[in-house]
Protein backbone atom coordinates (compact mmCIF):
# COMPACT_ATOMS: atom_id res chain seq x y z
CA UNK A 1 0.00 0.00 0.00
CA UNK A 2 1.82 3.53 -1.10
CA UNK A 3 0.64 5.85 1.60
CA UNK A 4 1.10 9.42 0.20
CA UNK A 5 0.61 12.56 2.36
CA UNK A 6 -1.20 15.77 0.03
CA UNK A 7 -0.03 19.41 0.83
CA UNK A 8 -1.93 22.16 -0.15
CA UNK A 9 -2.16 25.64 0.12
CA UNK A 10 -5.60 26.39 -1.15
CA UNK A 11 -9.28 24.58 -3.00
CA UNK A 12 -7.97 21.16 -3.32
CA UNK A 13 -9.40 20.16 -6.50
CA UNK A 14 -5.88 18.43 -7.61
CA UNK A 15 -6.71 17.08 -4.10
CA UNK A 16 -10.29 16.39 -5.05
CA UNK A 17 -9.51 14.49 -8.13
CA UNK A 18 -6.78 12.15 -6.44
CA UNK A 19 -9.24 11.36 -3.78
CA UNK A 20 -11.92 10.38 -6.46
CA UNK A 21 -9.49 8.06 -8.50
CA UNK A 22 -8.76 6.45 -5.18
CA UNK A 23 -12.48 5.59 -5.04
CA UNK A 24 -12.96 4.61 -8.48
CA UNK A 25 -10.30 1.98 -8.42
CA UNK A 26 -8.57 4.17 -10.77
CA UNK A 27 -5.51 4.31 -8.36
CA UNK A 28 -5.22 1.17 -6.83
CA UNK A 29 -2.70 -0.06 -3.55
CA UNK A 30 -2.81 3.75 -2.87
CA UNK A 31 -4.06 5.80 0.69
CA UNK A 32 -4.02 9.71 1.17
CA UNK A 33 -2.64 8.97 4.96
CA UNK A 34 -2.53 12.61 5.79
CA UNK A 35 -3.71 16.66 4.20
CA UNK A 36 -1.44 19.01 5.23
CA UNK A 37 -2.05 22.58 4.69
CA UNK A 38 0.10 25.76 5.27
CA UNK A 39 -3.50 27.30 5.25
CA UNK A 40 -6.35 27.43 7.97
CA UNK A 41 -8.50 28.44 5.58
CA UNK A 42 -8.06 26.25 2.92
CA UNK A 43 -10.86 24.48 1.40
CA UNK A 44 -8.97 21.33 1.31
CA UNK A 45 -8.69 20.44 4.89
CA UNK A 46 -12.75 20.51 4.24
CA UNK A 47 -12.72 18.16 1.42
CA UNK A 48 -10.16 16.01 3.13
CA UNK A 49 -12.87 15.81 6.55
CA UNK A 50 -15.50 14.99 4.01
CA UNK A 51 -13.67 12.15 2.47
CA UNK A 52 -12.57 10.83 6.22
CA UNK A 53 -8.83 11.60 5.80
CA UNK A 54 -6.28 13.08 8.62
CA UNK A 55 -5.82 16.45 8.00
CA UNK A 56 -3.62 19.12 9.89
CA UNK A 57 -2.12 22.93 9.90
CA UNK A 58 1.26 22.84 9.86
CA UNK A 59 2.61 26.95 8.94
CA UNK A 60 5.78 28.72 8.85
CA UNK A 61 3.79 31.50 10.97
CA UNK A 62 3.31 29.26 13.38
CA UNK A 63 7.43 28.75 14.23
CA UNK A 64 9.57 31.18 15.63
CA UNK A 65 12.09 29.75 12.92
CA UNK A 66 11.86 28.84 9.70
CA UNK A 67 14.55 25.89 10.59
CA UNK A 68 11.49 25.04 13.36
CA UNK A 69 8.81 24.69 10.92
CA UNK A 70 11.22 23.26 8.47
CA UNK A 71 12.12 20.00 11.12
CA UNK A 72 8.67 19.47 12.23
CA UNK A 73 7.45 19.14 8.47
CA UNK A 74 10.06 16.53 8.40
CA UNK A 75 9.10 15.01 11.27
CA UNK A 76 5.37 15.02 10.65
CA UNK A 77 6.33 12.91 7.12
CA UNK A 78 8.34 10.39 8.80
CA UNK A 79 6.06 9.38 11.67
CA UNK A 80 3.39 8.89 9.23
CA UNK A 81 5.57 6.78 7.44
CA UNK A 82 5.15 8.24 4.39
CA UNK A 83 5.80 6.83 0.92
CA UNK A 84 5.40 9.29 -1.71
CA UNK A 85 4.72 12.81 -1.00
CA UNK A 86 2.03 15.16 -3.37
CA UNK A 87 2.39 19.05 -3.83
CA UNK A 88 -0.66 20.01 -5.43
CA UNK A 89 -0.96 23.53 -5.24
CA UNK A 90 1.17 23.84 -1.95
CA UNK A 91 2.97 27.34 -1.88
CA UNK A 92 5.07 26.90 0.31
CA UNK A 93 9.19 26.37 0.06
CA UNK A 94 9.76 22.40 0.40
CA UNK A 95 12.38 22.31 2.69
CA UNK A 96 16.25 20.63 1.58
CA UNK A 97 15.94 18.71 4.67
CA UNK A 98 12.62 17.24 3.45
CA UNK A 99 13.71 16.62 -0.49
CA UNK A 100 16.94 14.80 0.87
CA UNK A 101 15.47 12.41 2.94
CA UNK A 102 12.55 12.25 0.40
CA UNK A 103 14.50 12.09 -2.72
CA UNK A 104 12.71 10.81 -5.90
CA UNK A 105 9.78 10.82 -3.78
CA UNK A 106 7.96 14.35 -4.03
CA UNK A 107 6.06 15.03 -6.86
CA UNK A 108 4.49 18.43 -7.96
CA UNK A 109 1.88 19.50 -10.59
CA UNK A 110 2.73 22.59 -12.47
CA UNK A 111 0.42 24.33 -15.09
CA UNK A 112 2.30 24.50 -17.72
CA UNK A 113 4.42 21.98 -20.16
CA UNK A 114 7.88 22.76 -18.67
CA UNK A 115 10.31 24.35 -19.16
CA UNK A 116 7.77 26.92 -20.27
CA UNK A 117 6.65 29.14 -17.88
CA UNK A 118 8.25 27.83 -14.50
CA UNK A 119 10.59 28.79 -12.42
CA UNK A 120 10.20 31.31 -9.55
CA UNK A 121 7.58 34.02 -9.84
CA UNK A 122 5.44 31.32 -11.97
CA UNK A 123 2.62 30.03 -10.06
CA UNK A 124 -1.23 30.08 -10.05
CA UNK A 125 -2.64 32.56 -12.61
CA UNK A 126 0.74 34.37 -13.34
CA UNK A 127 1.49 31.08 -15.29
CA UNK A 128 -2.02 31.65 -18.05
CA UNK A 129 -1.34 35.44 -18.05
CA UNK A 130 1.95 34.15 -18.69
CA UNK A 131 0.68 31.73 -21.70
CA UNK A 132 -1.55 34.24 -22.99
CA UNK A 133 1.15 37.34 -22.82
CA UNK A 134 3.05 35.42 -25.10
CA UNK A 135 0.63 34.64 -27.52
CA UNK A 136 1.45 30.64 -27.45
CA UNK A 137 -1.21 27.98 -28.80
CA UNK A 138 -0.37 25.36 -26.64
CA UNK A 139 0.01 25.05 -23.04
CA UNK A 140 -1.06 22.10 -20.50
CA UNK A 141 0.71 20.89 -17.24
CA UNK A 142 3.54 18.82 -15.85
CA UNK A 143 3.92 16.41 -13.07
CA UNK A 144 7.64 15.82 -12.28
CA UNK A 145 9.57 14.98 -8.99
CA UNK A 146 11.06 17.52 -6.86
CA UNK A 147 14.44 18.67 -6.80
CA UNK A 148 15.96 21.58 -4.91
CA UNK A 149 15.40 23.51 -7.57
CA UNK A 150 12.00 25.35 -8.89
CA UNK A 151 10.42 23.07 -11.29
CA UNK A 152 13.29 21.84 -12.26
CA UNK A 153 13.05 18.07 -11.25
CA UNK A 154 12.68 14.97 -13.07
CA UNK A 155 9.60 15.42 -15.47
CA UNK A 156 7.23 11.96 -15.23
CA UNK A 157 3.98 12.94 -17.06
CA UNK A 158 2.71 15.79 -19.42
CA UNK A 159 -0.22 16.72 -21.44
CA UNK A 160 -1.05 19.43 -23.54
CA UNK A 161 -3.90 21.92 -23.84
CA UNK A 162 -4.87 24.21 -26.45
CA UNK A 163 -5.18 27.82 -26.03
CA UNK A 164 -7.93 29.87 -27.70
CA UNK A 165 -8.00 33.17 -28.75
CA UNK A 166 -11.11 34.28 -26.59
CA UNK A 167 -9.24 32.88 -23.45
CA UNK A 168 -9.20 34.57 -20.53
CA UNK A 169 -6.10 33.75 -17.39
CA UNK A 170 -8.86 31.94 -15.19
CA UNK A 171 -10.94 30.11 -18.15
CA UNK A 172 -7.35 28.99 -19.52
CA UNK A 173 -6.59 28.09 -15.52
CA UNK A 174 -9.82 26.03 -15.81
CA UNK A 175 -9.28 24.36 -19.16
CA UNK A 176 -5.62 23.07 -18.00
CA UNK A 177 -7.20 21.84 -14.60
CA UNK A 178 -9.79 20.31 -16.19
CA UNK A 179 -8.04 18.56 -19.54
CA UNK A 180 -4.43 18.10 -17.95
CA UNK A 181 -4.17 18.48 -14.05
CA UNK A 182 -6.85 16.17 -13.08
CA UNK A 183 -5.90 13.70 -15.28
CA UNK A 184 -1.89 13.16 -14.93
CA UNK A 185 -1.62 13.87 -11.47
CA UNK A 186 -3.69 10.77 -10.33
CA UNK A 187 -2.10 8.97 -13.66
CA UNK A 188 1.61 9.45 -12.23
CA UNK A 189 0.41 8.31 -8.90
CA UNK A 190 -1.11 5.32 -9.82
CA UNK A 191 1.91 4.53 -11.90
CA UNK A 192 4.40 5.16 -8.87
CA UNK A 193 2.21 2.91 -6.96
CA UNK A 194 2.52 -0.20 -9.55
CA UNK A 195 5.98 0.71 -9.18
CA UNK A 196 6.78 1.61 -12.80
CA UNK A 197 8.47 5.06 -12.50
CA UNK A 198 12.17 5.42 -11.86
CA UNK A 199 14.87 7.92 -12.16
CA UNK A 200 18.11 6.94 -14.15
CA UNK A 201 20.61 10.08 -14.42
CA UNK A 202 18.58 12.45 -13.67
CA UNK A 203 15.35 11.35 -15.97
CA UNK A 204 12.21 9.39 -15.50
CA UNK A 205 12.16 5.92 -17.25
CA UNK A 206 8.59 4.13 -17.05
CA UNK A 207 8.23 0.61 -17.52
CA UNK A 208 5.16 -0.28 -19.35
Amino acid sequence: MLKIAVLVSGGGTNLQAIIDRIQDGSIENTKIDIVISNNRGAYALERAAAAGIDAEVLSPKDYETRQQFNEALLEKLKSRDIDLVVLAGYLVVVPEIVIQEFRNRIINIHPSLIPSFCGKGYYGLKVHEGVLSRGVKVTGATVHFVDEGTDTGPIILQKAVEVKQTDTPEILQRRVMEEAEWVILPRAISMIAKGQVSVVDGLVKVEE
